[in-house]
């Protein structure tokens, strides 16, 4: 009971100390004539507070604790000292400086701040550098997503491991698995990181709320993102450099109520080194594409949800027709990977630079084709379409379940129906689904319910397309072997189906239909849709029925 009075009154004493050493700071600034601040009741900058080194800043009694841009404020607790006039001096050179005069005791307490800076603000802003010494070794050790977790544990359990390290580690290991995203969640208890694997996410490992810090902040801080700002969401950017290139890394930040919710977004350039045979299209649909990706006018659209490979087709349409005499300008958001002998132009909505604003300025700039990211409104969809009439071919993608439902929901966004019928050539719906490793897929003979499924749907194909034989059929299912690193797949395909907007679907636009009315029109067109699509797939043993009925519903 004494000791606690002890301490009670040892915190009492040391308020007094406090606030008479702040009285002293008060009547000192009038001797320096230097305004006081009680600085222990500031907010910190983190971003502010690392511009002068721990070490340099208490051996100069000073810390810069707030700035907006090339303005900050510092606090200083002897103006007269050699070494701060000269720190002072320094920074004026580069920034508008506020002094105050704050006391020892308030300095000390934003000191303390420090230990929330990363030990790596030295580093590049917008940069990590691997070495391809570091994801060769990381490669060999991730033959498996088990190995891979196994990497990561036996990093987390070194002594004195870095952030820098530990970040390594995970960008090394999502890059040398062909990840395409990297989530790292914050929970109760533990921090989860998962890896995106062809669509698929996975666990990889959990680690600690202190861990967790650390490469929270080292992320923020190549990602060019603010540290002390944790309530907000916040985007950035950074690239890795690898020997053969950069690779981009979008970053996003949002808040949770157990902490800020990671995602990297690795946008690794032979992503999109797709060749437009390898897309998954069908031979028959293709000659149909490759006609109109060739027409000097009109519009090409594309459908399907996120993350359904819309772009990587776009592109690869782009890449297949690009050639020295056009132009081809695209406007995107944001602009995710970079094309060779592509004008590539990014919307800026803060700034007034719409997909609407941004296309009526590239019509000025007389390109041939023309590709914008997404339709999402009328005003888009108005300059899109008339541009498709004038002379270029737009190629653009719509959030819409099928192919059929592109004119229903065009009609929908308030354009006229005048207007869809003659400036669209072809619509296409897809999706991404797995393939089976070559090396691992397993034959089977399918059951009863999958065989009267496959049998269903190939009785629907086509007359003018080959049927796949149902006697006697095998399919296959995933199995694991090293060179799926044990996942059973091993790349995306693309499952498709399209319609030709012909003089019959022209007339139907006209009556303002419904997508069930253009989808029965279009039958007589012969192509093939994403069901027929996605059993030849499974039929020709590309991917299997259990990944296709995660992707659509047969």
């Amino acid at each position: 009971m004494v000791k606690f009075e002890e301490e009670k009154q040892k915190k009492k004493l040391k308020l007094i100390r406090e606030k008479e050493e702040e009285q002293v700071t008060q009547i000192l600034s009038k001797k320096y004539n230097i305004p006081y601040l009680d600085i222990s009741e500031m907010t910190v900058d983190l971003d502010y507070l690392k511009i002068i080194p721990e070490t340099q800043a208490r051996e100069a009694k000073m810390v810069v604790f707030q700035g907006v841009g090339k303005k900050i404020q510092i606090g200083v607790q002897n103006p007269s000292l050699e070494l701060t006039k000269n720190i002072l001096k320094k920074l004026g050179e580069k920034y508008k400086v506020k002094t105050f005069l704050v006391s020892l005791s308030g300095l000390e307490k934003v000191w303390g701040k420090y230990k929330e800076v990363p030990k790596f603000t030295e580093l590049t802003k917008g940069r990590v550098d691997i070495s391809p010494e570091k994801i060769e070794q990381i490669l060999k050790q991730t033959i498996s997503l088990e190995k891979l977790k196994e990497l990561f544990t036996i990093t987390l359990k070194k002594k004195g491991v870095s952030a820098t390290e530990l970040l390594e580690v995970i960008l090394g290991g999502a890059m040398s698995m062909d990840a395409s995203d990297i989530h790292i969640e914050p929970q109760e208890d533990k921090v989860k990181i998962r890896f995106r694997f062809d669509g698929v996410l996975y666990n990889i490992l959990k680690f600690n709320g202190k861990t967790y810090q650390l490469v929270l902040s080292r992320i923020k801080l190549i990602s060019g993102m603010k540290l002390n700002i944790k309530n907000k969401p916040q985007d950035g950017r950074f690239s890795i450099k690898t020997k053969e290139f950069a690779i981009e890394v979008r970053s996003s930040l949002l808040p949770s109520p157990n902490g800020e919710s990671v995602v990297l977004r690795i946008l690794n350039p032979k992503t999109i080194d797709v060749k437009f045979e390898d897309l998954g299209i069908h031979p028959q649909l293709q000659e149909i594409i490759k006609k109109e990706i060739k027409k000097p006018n009109g519009m090409i659209l594309t459908t399907g949800p996120t993350g359904s490979g819309k772009t990587t087709t776009l592109y690869t349409f782009l890449k297949e027709v690009n050639n020295p005499s056009i132009k081809i300008i695209t406007l995107e958001e944001p602009i995710e990977y970079h094309l060779k002998g592509v004008v590539q132009t990014q919307t800026k909505p803060q700034k007034g630079y719409t997909f609407a604003t941004g296309l009526r300025s590239i019509v000025r700039q007389d390109p041939d084709i023309i590709m914008v990211g997404e339709i999402r409104d009328n005003e888009t969809a108005d300059v899109a379409l008339n541009a498709a009439l004038t002379g270029h071919l737009v190629l653009s993608t719509l959030h819409t379940n099928d192919a059929a439902g592109t004119i229903p929901r065009l009609i929908e966004l308030g354009t006229k129906p005048a207007i869809i019928a003659p400036a669209i050539n072809i619509t296409l719906a897809q999706r991404l689904v797995r393939k089976l490793c070559d090396h691992c897929k397993e034959e089977y003979k399918p059951t009863k319910e999958e065989l009267l499924k496959i049998k269903n749907i190939v009785n629907s194909f086509p007359e003018n397309i080959e049927k796949p034989k149902t006697e006697n059929l095998k399919i296959f299912k995933a199995n694991q072997c090293d060179k799926c690193r044990n996942l059973g797949y091993k790349g995306r395909v693309g499952i498709f189906e399209a319609i030709l907007i012909n003089n019959e679907i022209e007339k139907l636009i006209l009556t303002n239909p419904s997508s069930l009315e253009i989808k029965n029109t279009s039958i007589k067109q012969g192509i093939l849709n994403m069901k027929q699509n996605a059993i030849l797939k499974i039929t020709e043993g590309e991917t299997s029925f259990e990944e296709i009925n995660r992707v659509i519903e047969i």
